[in-house]
Order: structure tokens, then C-alpha cells, then sequence
């Protein structure tokens, strides 16, 4: 897929929860709210913004089809991590937290 900022869905994904007793990277990705500001600087030091759009919970046989595909000709940021309910004997969590974004246009 595209790198944050091109046309089409970026999507970064990410691990929730502690280890070690540090948070992790998208610990607090739930916490974020439609209209909210994501910022994405790249290799070239260039920051893209992104408007958080949605939140959306999929259960893992869920079609997730929509957080890899956009066909409006805008640059998107689809960030996943974990949520719900730990399960031990499959070493995960039970759903999956995908925050949708598009970019604002500087």
C-alpha cells in the first residue's frame, strides 16, 4: 500500500497493552475521537496530518476489506491495534481496533 500521505490507505499497525511495564505504541489508540489530528512525519522530515474520520471494532472474521482499500483519490491513515478481551490460549486479543483517517490538505 501507499506510505502516509500518497493516495489510497496507509495503514500502520501497532501493539496495545504493557510490556515490561511500559506502554505500548498504540496503547491509547482508543482514546482518540472524530476529528482529532494525527500527525505522520517521513523520511524526508515532511509532517502529514490526518483527521480521524471513525473508529471501528472488527471481529476477526469481520470482512476487513475497507481498512486496506479507498478509491476517492485521497490520501487515507488506517491505524490498527488489539482490543477487547485477553485470550490466553490463543495469545490475543479478541478484536481488532481500526481508527480511519484522511488527510487534511495543506
Amino acid at each position: 500500500g501507499p506510505r502516509p500521505g500518497g493516495i489510497g490507505s496507509a495503514v500502520i499497525d501497532g501493539h496495545f497493552g504493557w510490556k515490561d511495564n511500559k506502554p505500548a505504541v498504540f496503547d491509547k489508540l482508543h482514546t482518540l475521537v472524530k476529528g482529532d489530528a494525527i500527525y505522520v512525519e517521513d523520511e524526508n522530515k515532511v509532517t502529514h496530518t490526518f483527521i480521524v474520520i471513525e473508529l471501528r471494532s472488527f471481529q476477526p472474521e469481520d470482512d476487513a476489506t475497507t481498512v486496506f482499500q479507498s478509491n476517492d483519490n485521497t490520501a487515507h491513515l488506517n491505524l490498527i491495534t488489539c482490543q477487547g478481551i485477553w485470550n490466553q490460549d490463543k495469545d490475543s486479543y479478541s478484536t481488532r481496533l481500526v481508527v480511519f483517517a484522511e488527510s487534511l490538505m495543506e
